[in-house]
């Protein structure tokens, strides 16, 4: 029997989950279509049958191998025990299963035709396309349903299979934020949920956030541990960010690890981290353009004043003089000599860099 579509204001979906002590918990979260991240976050875990791999949603769309990442992941389904909840880019089930509906479909065709305002095709347009099925304004989208429908019918299944809350005996997997009151789209999408949260009865990890966007003056993808809320977030920032990390958080450990498959090289000389540094980051990232010269612009933050030197590269859209710009810093990582470095980009002016989860610049050479 196929489930009910669904429905943004319906109530969450909740599973139980029994995990037998002694077992290790390896929670996932915001893969978002980056199947290489994927295959290297796991080979770098060791992933055993023992284990239990918890998905902590959005495993789809805006990177740039959806319908492979959700193949990998029934695939590992039936290897291994992974259990999966719903995230905000994860139920396309819907596309099949809703009540045809001009407004709704109207915004599938803005989402397939524009290619999802420029993140790419999404696991709906990559089915489409394997399929042979043209994608474009004219489409005919009764047809593109019936494709998806007639030829897809695991995947969709898997799909309609995932809940929006996880429950185990310690622990919460949720992606948005624990608001079942809310209802079940609210638990999958609540922007900056630590910033809301109140304490959690056990511990509850979340994802749907990127770390990076807690901090202020420094760009840190490390998982964030909060014992007074007892909650975990762990979005690394994979494919929303250019320096972006797909994190592994172990439980009951309470470690972590990363895989960002960035090529990695050796500091040569020592450098102090700078003093005084800033990110100008995602929702705040309004700067004038004081001067350009050539590689850089020199830039004022709108609200906060702060002047930085930003890559011309992230100046995302302008009007004359305002602009706003991708995420950036202009941090000065601390290392010695002989230190492994992420090398995220090499410019004129020195080395974008990540370090332990923390982004910043290197302005030595490299071994």
């Amino acid at each position: 029997m196929r489930a009910a579509p669904l429905l943004m204001n319906a109530p969450p979906t909740v599973a139980r989950l029994h995990i037998e002590p002694g077992r290790r918990i390896i929670a996932v979260s915001d893969i978002h279509g980056n199947l290489d991240y994927l295959r290297g976050l796991l080979a770098k875990c060791a992933l055993t049958e023992r284990d239990v791999l918890i998905l902590v949603g959005d495993m789809l769309e805006k990177g740039p191998d959806s319908l492979g990442t959700l193949r990998y992941v029934m695939e590992l389904s039936r290897r291994y025990e992974v259990h999966a909840v719903c995230g905000n880019c994860d139920f396309w089930q819907n596309f099949c299963d809703l009540p045809d509906d001009p407004e709704q479909d109207a915004f599938y065709l803005r989402y397939l035709a524009g290619r999802n305002r420029g993140w790419g095709d999404g696991v709906i347009a990559q089915m489409l396309l394997e399929q042979g099925v043209p994608i474009g304004w004219d489409m005919d989208l009764a047809a593109a349903k019936a494709a998806v429908r007639d030829n897809y019918q695991p995947e969709l299944d898997f799909l309609r299979a995932l809940p929006h809350i996880l429950e185990t005996d310690d622990y919460t997997f949720v992606h948005g934020g624990l608001v079942p009151e809310k209802g079940a789209f609210a638990c999958m999408k609540l922007d900056a949920y630590r910033s809301v949260a109140r304490p959690h009865e056990k511990w509850t990890v979340v994802g749907h956030w990127p770390l990076v966007l807690y901090h202020e003056t420094i760009t840190d993808a490390r998982p964030i541990i909060d014992r007074d809320l007892k909650l975990i977030s762990i979005d690394g920032g994979c494919v929303l960010k250019d320096d972006g990390q797909l994190n592994a958080f172990f439980l009951p450990d309470m470690t972590w690890t990363s895989y960002d498959g960035f090529p990695t090289a050796r500091v040569k000389t020592d450098q102090a981290a700078s003093q005084r540094h800033y990110y100008i980051r995602y929702g705040d990232n309004q700067v004038r353009i004081l001067a350009e010269d050539g590689e850089f612009a020199r830039c004022r933050h709108l609200r906060t004043g702060y002047e930085m030197d930003v890559p011309v590269s992230h100046i995302l859209s302008r009007e004359g003089d305002v602009a706003r710009v991708n995420d950036i810093t202009d941090y000065r990582l601390p290392l010695r000599a002989g230190d492994e470095i992420s090398v995220v980009r090499v410019t004129g002016r020195g080395v974008m860099c990540k370090r332990d989860g923390i982004s910043g610049w290197y302005d030595g050479e490299l071994e």
